[in-house]
């Protein structure tokens, strides 16, 4: 294909997706209502006779006069993009595709296989964490004020949580791509392991939005566990490369292993010397000259 026609499927790739992003957003506005009472369900709400004061209960908001309608374009949105994903990652997909071997697409279905449910395991985690990390975060409310919360900043705050939690599952999946591409060993990665636990849990302490233990931990604690799962997919993978192929963790400039032990010779066969060219035959002269040589030459 030339390049106007690569730019020509790009468009048209580009313009499907949109249009199931299009799609699911507008049924999604439909029941924006149900989708933000799901969202702001962790939130602890100020039930009737309960102190409203202090880091018991918190009472959801808007605060301004577009606050619901930008509100409910975001959630829609969101939706959107996660509901339609099948869509626009198949169009994604079958933009490269066309330019990758068999054995790379083949690679890249498992890697597909294993990315989805990684990435809505780590954000169920978060969803699931959500209450307990605003109770504490409420919690830290004096007792003379209530804590006010508006929807929005709700929203922000469950997809940037939902978000690293789901980013942060994908990283021992990178470790199993390197090391399916020979650029780490197993055994590589499981001398890393005391920097990489302490890595993770600074990690989940700075990147989680709660400030509280138990975000750090509900994120660094599952990551470990994958770090090591990854580490054990990755044994399995050298011992089957080794298998296949002895040298196939050498580096480029590593000699490998050569038998140099020098094997018993036979007896001495007889060799017949080669036939005379017609030039060089004897004529039974003494001199056997041609062209003024004394050989073929």
């Amino acid at each position: 294909m030339s390049l106007a026609e690569h730019l020509r499927e790009l468009r048209n790739r580009l313009a499907k997706g949109l249009l199931a992003i299009t799609i699911v957003s507008i049924v999604a506005a439909f029941y924006s209502q149900e989708l933000m009472e799901f969202l702001a369900d962790p939130v602890p709400r100020c039930e009737p006779g309960m102190k409203q004061t202090g880091g018991h209960c918190a009472t959801v908001t808007f605060n301004d006069l577009l606050s619901p309608f930008t509100t409910t374009v975001k959630v829609s949105l969101m939706v959107g993009i996660i509901v339609s994903s099948p869509v626009w990652l198949y169009q994604l997909w079958a933009f490269v595709a066309p330019g990758l071997h068999k054995n790379e697409r083949k690679y890249t279905y498992w890697f597909v296989a294993a990315a989805v449910p990684l990435f809505f395991g780590g954000a169920w985690l978060a969803y699931t964490i959500l209450p307990v990390s605003m109770r504490v975060l409420l919690g830290i409310t004096p007792d003379g004020a209530a804590n006010l919360l508006p929807m929005d900043t709700i929203l922000d705050f469950t997809v940037r949580m939902v978000l690293v939690f789901g980013a942060s599952f994908e990283l021992p999946l990178l470790l199993v791509m390197l090391n399916m591409t020979g650029m780490v060993t197993g055994r590589r990665m499981l001398t890393w392991w005391r920097g990489v636990v302490m890595g993770v849990f600074i990690f989940g302490a700075v990147a989680t939005p709660t400030t509280d233990p138990v975000g750090m931990i509900a994120l660094a604690g599952p990551i470990v566990v994958l770090y090591f799962l990854a580490v054990g997919v990755s044994f399995l993978n050298d011992k089957r490369r080794r298998r296949n192929d002895p040298d196939a963790e050498l580096d480029d400039d590593e000699a490998s292993d050569i038998d140099l032990t020098p094997e018993a010779v036979d007896g001495v066969e007889s060799v017949r010397p080669p036939r005379a060219l017609p030039e060089q035959a004897g004529t039974g002269r003494g001199d056997q000259r041609v062209n003024g040589f004394d050989d073929v030459t």
